[in-house]
């Protein structure tokens, strides 16, 4: 498969073709078309190894556009399958990758206001596309959608009712940025992305911040605009909505004159009179005091949000930075990095002042013996667009329906726990077989007290396992009054603390979790199946008007494991079912992306 990308600016386009195959993502081709003045342009093309920088004849980016296929075809580029666009803001609706018509076209344009210098040129470059290559799929790709997993504890703004119904809230943006050197960071580090806590630190004209808690976006800076976070090129980042009343009081400025201003004169711009860090930095160098302010104030804000992400996802494994300030800049990395010691981590000097991402490296420039890794990588947005437009194509329907359980709230004791409630040597009774073998429902039961309440009568698991774990809802977290991470079974390091209550006695323990929904499948299955152990799939459970889709659902392969979906009753509630039901198998697509040498 063939997919051309296109990311499309209000003030230029980039242009990527990648050829997908046998799992794998080669960027064969790449175009930039800026500085569009009098009919010509600048452009720059690399293809077969070699790169040429020239004006062009093209007036403006649609005329660009127009002219690609000619482009292509002076440099043996055919046989496109797909176009792959960038889209900056899917609102509510768009929550993935999706194929576009008409319906969605005009979906995504009605969310103009809420991305106002982005999404015009992003809808403009899909229907232009439409016109040039009429036969090929259009497909979307979202800054927001990597962010839809954010819970609404970080979606919300606390704000009237009313407001929220009219759907003011956090979206976020650099999803397919932060998506991608999440993925990478997980390679260069060599563990699985669902065991590292990571924040993804995206340092350019625009500026976000991610907290990526075990693969999933939990937070980013950037609210329902790309306003809102870090200090930027031209916008301000964090402000007091308070300024709208002052500023139409004090200088009679209008709302929409206040809004303009926020996004294209204000941050560095603002601060310093330019947007390029670069100059601000020479310029701070030479004794400009305020360059030397937008650089303290721009690594005070990305600092802050750091240590903010690390404490509200309970630990940090690695710190990734990237886009052209990130990537580029090592005195602004080691500004913001000084000070955070007490958190572990601790940089490298020398290894900062020397990266080298030449082949899409991705060093790590903490100093030995730091608790968390420090990591500068290249973002490859044009590649996480071709992989995830390879994906939705090739996407099929429900390949089978699967049994799904629900999990109410319950325990796995270890030998030490049950000593402590049940008296010493004491042998849990077996009184009901569960559907995976081996495993019961003891006859016995406990108590959880949380700072709030108790919950009792609560089930024990068996046989023993080596550490205590208890699997509540989020219903039962509020009503015990703790609030309890989700996380895979067996990953309980840094849960909270709940008391167990037995007839025997009690104990404060950790290892309380919201369990992550989970598909438990035998080799033979999962073979048939096409599934791999650790793999993330959808299922959609219920019909076409109530029916949910629950993503990220981890494949758990064991020997002689039965077939079985889990979730909690949180969920059961949400997709109406009482005990058990039926689920329909969606694997997500994986593609490997290599990219070849001098490209």
């Amino acid at each position: 498969m063939k997919i051309l990308v296109l990311n499309c600016g209000s003030s230029s386009l980039k242009v990527g073709v990648f050829a997908v195959d046998a799992g794998q993502a080669v960027e064969v081709f790449k175009a930039s078309f800026d500085t569009f003045d009098e009919g010509t342009c600048t452009s720059k093309i690399t293809s077969g190894g070699k790169t040429l920088a020239d004006r062009a004849p093209f007036g403006d980016i649609a005329a660009a556009l127009e002219a690609l296929p000619g482009v292509l075809g002076e440099h043996g580029i055919g046989g496109l399958d797909a176009v792959g666009h960038r889209i900056v803001h899917g609102g509510e609706r768009f929550r993935g990758t999706t194929v576009l018509d008409d319906a969605t076209l005009d979906a995504v344009e009605a969310l103009t206001p809420l991305a106002p210098l982005h999404n015009p040129a992003n809808v403009m470059a899909v229907r232009v596309a439409r016109k040039v290559w009429p036969a090929l799929p259009q497909v979307a790709v979202f800054d927001t959608a990597f962010h839809a997993t954010n819970p609404p504890r970080a979606t919300t703004y606390a704000v009237p009712k009313a407001w929220r119904d009219a759907g003011l809230r956090r979206f976020g943006f650099h999803g397919t940025s932060h998506k991608y050197v999440a993925q990478r960071a997980a390679e260069e580090i060599g563990e699985p992305l669902r065991d590292l806590q990571i924040v993804s630190v995206h340092l350019g004209n625009g500026a976000s911040v991610c907290a990526i808690n075990r693969g999933e976006s939990m937070d980013t800076s950037m609210g329902m605009t790309p306003i809102e976070g870090l200090v930027m090129g031209t916008r301000s980042g964090d402000v007091d909505p308070g300024l709208f009343g002052f500023l139409s009081r004090q200088l009679g400025l209008t709302v929409a004159a206040i809004e303009d201003a926020l996004y294209a004169d204000s941050g560095l711009k603002g601060l310093a009179g330019f947007s390029d860090m670069r100059t601000i930095e020479d310029r701070a160098a030479a004794g400009e005091a305020d360059c030397q302010l937008a650089i303290e104030i721009f690594a005070y804000r990305t600092r802050k949000y750091i240590g903010a992400y690390a404490a509200a996802m309970g630990g940090l494994d690695a710190v990734v930075f990237t886009g052209g300030i990130g990537e580029n800049s090592s005195s602004m990395r080691r500004r913001i990095c000084d000070g955070l010691e007490f958190m572990g981590l601790r940089l490298d000097h020398d290894r900062n002042g020397s990266v080298d991402l030449a082949e899409h490296a991705a060093p790590q420039i903490q100093a030995y013996g730091s608790r968390v890794r420090v990591i500068v990588t290249e973002t490859a947005e044009q590649l996480m667009i071709a992989r995830e437009t390879a994906a939705a194509l090739a996407a099929t329907p429900a390949i089978e329906t699967i049994p799904v359980a629900v999990s109410a709230r319950h325990v796995h004791l270890s030998r030490a726990s049950v000593d402590a409630l049940f008296g010493v040597g004491y042998q849990l009774t077996p009184a009901v077989a569960l559907r995976q073998p081996g495993q019961w429902a003891a006859a016995e039961r406990v108590t959880l007290e949380g700072p709030k309440g108790k919950i009792e009568r609560v089930a024990i698991l068996g046989p023993e396992r080596k550490r205590t774990q208890i699997e509540i809802s989020r219903t039962d977290g509020f009503a015990l009054g703790i609030d309890a991470p989700v996380r895979d079974s067996g990953k309980l390091d840094g849960t909270p603390t709940v008391r167990l209550i037995g007839p025997a006695g009690q104990l404060e323990t950790d290892g309380l979790i919201i369990a992550a929904r989970h598909i438990h499948t035998n080799p033979a299955d999962a073979r048939r199946l096409g599934l791999t152990d650790g793999m993330v799939v959808d299922v959609r459970i219920g019909d076409e008007e109530r029916g949910l889709t629950f993503g990220k659902t981890l494949i758990r392969v064991g020997a002689d494991s039965v077939t079985e979906m889990h979730i909690d009753t949180d969920e059961a509630n949400a997709a109406d079912i009482r005990v058990e039901g039926e689920g329909a198998l969606v694997p997500d697509v994986a593609v490997k992306a290599v990219l070849p040498t001098g490209l």
